[in-house]
């Protein structure tokens, strides 16, 4: 890659990584201070959020540590790239989890309802974070490139394909933990709208209530429907070009086409809070209530700035003036 289109990848990096934190930091901040937000999926949603402000934090400036050729040693190379894939995972396990709350809630809601307590909520998350690190660090464990350098104090130029082979790219990474998971997601989703599109045809005399809670399910489940395409839409481009640079070595991947499929691949947890922002009303009024206070408490720090400022220049005018006229007396 040339000097200015790596001055222009990294740039890029940045501007996302800058909308990654921003962004997700927004959505945590959005569930956790409104009640009306605290429930079973949005408590996925703020795995999922939390997974997308690590991207922008961590993953972003490792790939571009990556991407630059940091001279590190073979095992700390190794984990830095470990990191990334652990990312990725957790953002597949609480998307996992979203939809198999949304499947779970419409396949049987009353049982749903007696079954989630939060302790349960804590767990599963757990689980999620707690299996995307067994998987995304097993590398570490052994399955990775051969150690090039001659002993431990020896360094090398960290790239991502240096340390982790396409191997565990493509047949584990990829045909195990992203494909058969996001397949699963799409079927339980399309069961979801299968389902309650039934119960909708069905229920011509069925209770307002009843359908309103089937309208506002379906909604839901078509909005975390998209929050699955995009994830799918920006992944599966680089993961497509592992698999053929695997099967097919002779084929040789433009650098720059690699770069797109891994902006891509970031992107994806830069966009998320803006589909939340369009396709949930709630988060959408969360954010707007943050932006507010925010804004309020700016003017209210500068009001009083300047209200400090009036009161050291009214006092200054006081001073002079009492100074002045003790001068005056004396000369009297």
């Amino acid at each position: 890659m040339s000097d200015s289109e790596l001055v222009i990848y990294t740039v890029s990096e940045v501007f996302i990584a800058i909308l990654c934190c921003f962004g997700n930091l927004l959505v945590i901040w959005a569930v956790w201070s409104s009640r009306v937000l605290r429930k079973t999926t949005f408590c996925f949603v703020v795995s999922l959020a939390v997974a997308d402000f690590l991207v922008g934090a961590v993953g972003v400036p490792l790939a571009v540590l990556i991407e630059r050729g940091v001279q590190t040693r073979f095992y700390t190379c190794l984990f830095i790239s470990c990191v990334v894939i652990v990312l990725t995972q957790a953002s597949v396990h609480s998307l996992l989890a979203i939809a198999v709350d949304r499947f779970l809630r419409v396949y049987n809601p009353l049982r749903y309802r007696g079954a989630i307590k939060k302790q349960n909520l804590w767990v599963a998350v757990t689980v999620c974070w707690v299996s995307a690190s067994f998987l995304g660090f097993i590398p570490l464990l052994g399955w990775h490139n051969k150690d090039p350098t001659t002993n431990g104090t020896s360094t090398l130029t960290c790239r991502f394909l240096t340390v982790i082979p396409m191997s565990y790219m493509v047949n584990f990474a990829f045909f195990i933990c992203i494909l058969p998971p996001t397949v699963v997601m799409f079927a339980l989703y399309l069961y979801i709208f299968c389902t309650i599109s039934k119960q909708l045809r069905r229920g011509i005399g069925q209770a307002v209530e009843s359908r309103s809670f089937l309208q506002k399910e379906r909604e839901l489940a078509s909005s975390l429907a998209l929050v699955l395409a995009l994830f799918a839409i920006c992944w599966f481009p680089i993961h497509i070009m592992n698999t053929l640079s695997h099967f097919y070595p002779s084929l040789n991947m433009p650098s720059l086409v690699v770069q797109i499929g891994i902006l891509l691949s970031h992107g994806n947890s830069a966009v998320n809070p803006i589909v939340y922002a369009f396709k949930f009303p709630k988060i959408k009024t969360a954010y707007k209530n943050i932006l507010m206070k925010l804004i309020r408490k700016k003017q209210n720090t500068d009001q009083g700035s300047q209200n400090l400022d009036k009161t050291a220049t009214s006092s200054n005018t006081n001073i002079r003036y009492k100074v002045k006229n003790t001068q005056d007396g004396f000369d009297h």
